[in-house]
């Protein structure tokens, strides 16, 4: 089992971005890593709270019609049940934080 990951070097080796690649599990929670380009993420919903940490570039969101922009060292939690994408122009690096 790891126990020192370089985010950055892992983030690198994914082979396709809007992939997330699981890192551990620290209790319920998972800990996933996922690289993201300039194109949209479809619409979603979870049935439990979500957490996205923006390591590097920026996210932007439409979250239940609101936009928002993440950006570097922010983290943004979405409430369990709340409709959220993608939007265009998202770059870089986001750990996702859920269960």
């Amino acid at each position: 089992m790891d126990r020192l990951f370089d985010l950055a070097q892992q983030a690198a080796q994914l082979e396709q971005a809007w992939r997330s690649k699981r890192l551990a599990r620290v209790g319920d929670t998972s800990l996933k890593l996922t690289r993201m380009d300039a194109q949209a993420y479809p619409d979603e919903t979870h049935a439990y709270a979500e957490g996205l940490l923006v390591l590097d570039g920026e996210l932007h969101l439409d979250v239940a019609g609101e936009t928002v922009t993440v950006t570097a060292g922010q983290l943004y939690m979405v409430p369990a049940g709340v409709s959220h994408a993608v939007r265009p122009g998202s770059h870089g690096t986001l750990l996702i934080i859920d269960t």
